[in-house]
């Protein structure tokens, strides 16, 4: 819930977009209190899991278009500079949840007989594992979908360590000189 008001927070200032977040938290909520009211239905827990999957792909790119875009180094740069890589590794978990519910068993390692949930809160671990490039190898990819999701997103996290992070202190350094 943190993170939709953050979320949200972000594209106060935008009004063009505004409604866009605000109609995917209104999609959330509605599919939430509709799960609570009645029996299990999961196209309605689709349906909510593609909703914050595109809400997170909208707010990683928010994030890291105003750190691109910041003048200035400051707090508020370096906390949008460490949301953007958290953001990328849930956009790494929705995109491996949605691997595995489309195509079961695409990661050796999860737990065959767990819940859904247990499931997730494995590949939540594997998103930031191969984000990072730890690669503990305790879950891996075993199909072709799965092995080039692995791989993009362990580019992106390189990536955006590397260039975004470059760039910030690129500005930082430019704005010391200059005082």
């Amino acid at each position: 819930i943190v993170n939709v008001i953050v979320g949200l927070v972000i594209f106060l200032h935008d009004k063009e977009r505004s409604w866009i977040t605000v109609g995917l938290l209104i999609l959330v909520v509605g599919a939430y209190v509709f799960r609570l009211i009645s029996a299990h239905n999961n196209t309605l827990d689709y349906i909510r899991f593609s909703a914050f999957f595109v809400f997170y792909i909208i707010i990683t790119l928010e994030v890291v278009k105003q750190v691109w875009k910041a003048k200035t180094v400051d707090k508020s740069v370096i906390f949008g500079l460490m949301s953007g890589y958290i953001c990328l590794g849930l956009l790494a978990f929705f995109a491996f949840v949605s691997i595995e519910m489309t195509s079961p068993n695409s990661f050796k390692g999860l737990p065959l007989d767990a819940t859904f949930p247990q499931k997730a809160s494995h590949l939540l671990y594997y998103s930031y594992v191969t984000l990072m490039t730890i690669g503990y190898g305790d879950i891996t990819p075993t199909t072709g979908t799965a092995q080039k999701a692995s791989i993009l997103f362990a580019m992106i996290g390189q990536f955006y360590l590397v260039i975004i992070t470059a760039v910030v202190i690129e500005k930082y350094i430019r704005h010391q000189k200059s005082k």
